[in-house]
């Protein structure tokens, strides 16, 4: 077993072990105790290939062991063409093959108030490299309603969040996603979660909107932290070395100020995906 294994394992932490390559043992063993506080493990890949192969094959088991119904949260950024490459593009992985798709529930960590066709769409980018290619019930897609406005389209989300997980859900008994993917921006933002920005301390909904995004476009909306922290199983999928500075600090356990950095899951596993760029400074640590 890989060392990085041996800190908060789960299934889906070490269902991409069989092609992890630690950035380097030595400096992962050196670090141990600060990935602890961190509260996640940490995969390193040579290659963007092995690591949508070692996702695909995580994501293919998080799907295995969901039972009926599969729960999957995706956010945008590089995240969809890495997840598609390890599900149904050139790097897929074998056990996607076995993928039972009829029971996949997709929503989307956050989502631009856009048009579903509109180059900013998050939902635009999965469609094309993985939902279109996909057996999916297109009825099991839940995009976000454009044609209303951001705060309505929010509420609209909040209310397809409970025809999923019942009507009970709350801010304080929050749905509880069996796999949530997220990336991170080089400035530590996840989801449209941005720093310094009052969202962060959002807690009196699931789905928040925003109208003052730092990023183009400015009106988006997001799953809230509660959210989140409340799955089972959550996943970074972070690349390049723009990233190394913010995600040294996190996962040195120095990065809560840092919206990455406030992912920690109640119950459920961490696991971070990353290339040997992206995680170049904390291995130096």
């Amino acid at each position: 077993m890989h060392a990085s294994c041996t800190l908060h394992v789960s299934s889906f932490d070490c269902a991409s072990h069989k092609t992890d390559k630690t950035v380097s043992t030595t400096s992962i063993m050196a670090a141990a105790p600060k990935l602890a506080a961190s509260g996640g493990a940490v995969r390193a890949f040579g290659t963007n290939a092995e690591l949508s192969t070692a996702l695909g094959r995580a994501v293919a088991a998080a799907s295995a062991s969901a039972g009926e119904k599969f729960t999957i949260a995706i956010s945008g950024g590089s995240l969809p063409k890495l997840l598609g490459a390890g599900l149904v593009g050139p790097h897929a992985a074998p056990e996607a093959a076995t993928i039972d798709w009829t029971k996949w529930h997709v929503f989307f960590a956050d989502e631009r108030h856009v048009a579903p066709d509109h180059a900013d769409s998050n939902f635009k980018a999965c469609k094309e490299v993985l939902l279109e290619k996909v057996p999916i019930k297109p009825e099991n897609v839940y995009a976000i309603d454009h044609t209303v406005d951001v705060q309505s389209a929010a509420a609209k989300y909040e209310a397809a969040l409970k025809g999923v997980f019942g009507a009970d859900i709350s801010p304080a008994s929050p749905p509880a996603f069996d796999l949530v993917l997220l990336g991170m921006g080089p400035d530590g933002h996840t989801a449209s979660l941005f720093p310094g920005h009052a969202l962060c301390d959002e807690v009196s909904v699931l789905v928040a909107a925003i109208t003052d995004s730092p990023k183009p476009p400015p009106e988006r909306i997001t799953l809230t932290l509660p959210v989140i922290n409340a799955s089972k199983a959550t996943a970074f999928v972070c690349t390049g070395g723009g990233k190394a500075e913010n995600l040294a600090k996190i996962l040195s356990g120095q990065g809560a100020p840092l919206p990455a950095g406030l992912i920690k899951p109640t119950t459920g596993t961490l696991t971070w995906f990353v290339d040997d760029a992206a995680v170049a400074e904390w291995s130096k640590m």
